[in-house]
């Protein structure tokens, strides 16, 4: 898995452990591919505020701009939610195309919104990884955005900056591909500030698979407080080391070289590789999480998703790991049985 070559995105890989998708030897679309992704994009995050917020348990100190600390003091904003041509229409729910502002960016995706009378609760779903130069907007979990609608929740897919309609963030690259995360918070703050009557603007969860459950690990260490509850299906490593010994070593990806000459390797630079991997700041989450992990997971390994829930538990979170006997990376056979066990969770705890 190679990442872009400019010198200008030297440091793109850092992340992996929150950045990278998953996705072994294609995207990380419902369907496997089959062929290597020509470059990967890193995830991102940013803090924000947000309606009642519980305060961290530890602030931590100034740090690389390039690092989790530096996002937890950066004040973010996602406003703006437009709905635009329908793009579906089913018996349970009508699918728009929206937009919305992500930190002075414009960020596509699509919305699915309940038949009925709302408001509905809502959930912001967070993609895996899929090359961008061939995405297109709402790619990546038809499957979920489907069943949710039909049970009941307003569900939100953002596209990421970069991808589809959304507007081109230069600097994403160099800064580890954060903004993704960045995107996602500021797409709970969009539904929110939207005031729309089919929005319960009081229940709102995460749901993120592979790379977007990354995604997902930063938000709630980055947001404490920003939603209710968070699922992730086959999350990358909460350690940025890992992924990239995974993902981009076996490759002789050349920015290996580079990113190590930059900020030193894990040996030599040990407290950079700290400040990039959400489990070392794990104490800050405030909400409940639900992860799922195929045991036959070859792209993925199970043994990532048992160590960082193995890291909320000894911090005394709420979190639970479900192991999937025999399910591969993007779930097969018992993918609907692991979508009931993620609605009842997200029905407890989002009321």
């Amino acid at each position: 898995m190679r990442f872009p070559r400019d010198a200008a995105r030297v440091t793109a890989g850092l992340v992996l452990a929150v950045a990278v998708g998953c996705t072994g030897r294609g995207g990380d679309d419902d369907t496997p591919r089959t062929d290597p992704p020509a470059s990967t994009r890193a995830a991102g995050t940013t803090p924000t505020p947000t309606r009642t917020q519980t305060p961290s348990t530890s602030t931590p100190a100034p740090a690389d701009p390039v690092s989790l600390p530096a996002l937890i003091r950066r004040e973010h904003h996602g406003s703006g939610l437009r709905l635009g041509a329908v793009r579906l229409r089913t018996d349970a729910y009508t699918q728009y195309a929206v937009t919305y502002r992500s930190n002075g960016l414009t960020v596509s995706g699509i919305m699915n919104v309940p038949r009925g009378e709302g408001p509905f609760p809502a959930l912001v779903l967070a993609h895996g990884y899929i090359d961008p130069d061939v995405y297109t907007t709402g790619q990546g979990m038809p499957r979920e955005q489907d069943l949710l609608a039909r049970r009941g929740y307003v569900v939100l897919h953002t596209d990421y900056r970069n991808h589809a309609g959304s507007d081109d963030d230069p600097d994403n690259d160099v800064n580890l591909r954060l903004g993704y995360t960045e995107d996602v918070i500021n797409a709970v703050q969009a539904l929110r500030s939207a005031d729309r009557p089919d929005v319960d603007d009081g229940r709102i969860g995460l749901l993120g698979r592979s790379m977007g459950g990354g995604v997902v690990y930063n938000a709630l260490v980055v947001a404490p407080g920003l939603v209710d509850a968070a699922v992730v299906f086959a999350p990358v490593s909460s350690r940025p080391e890992e992924n990239i010994d995974r993902f981009q070593r076996p490759e002789g990806d050349p920015l290996v070289e580079e990113i190590e000459e930059a900020h030193g390797t894990p040996e030599e630079n040990p407290e950079f590789w700290r400040q990039v991997s959400p489990v070392t700041y794990v104490d800050r989450v405030t909400e409940p999480l639900l992860v799922h992990h195929g045991t036959a997971d070859d792209t993925c390994p199970p043994a990532w998703s048992r160590t960082t829930v193995a890291a909320f538990e000894a911090a005394g979170k709420d979190v639970e790991l479900r192991r999937w006997a025999g399910e591969g990376h993007t779930f097969g056979p018992r993918w609907r049985e692991s979508m009931d066990v993620t609605t009842a969770f997200f029905e407890r705890h989002l009321g």
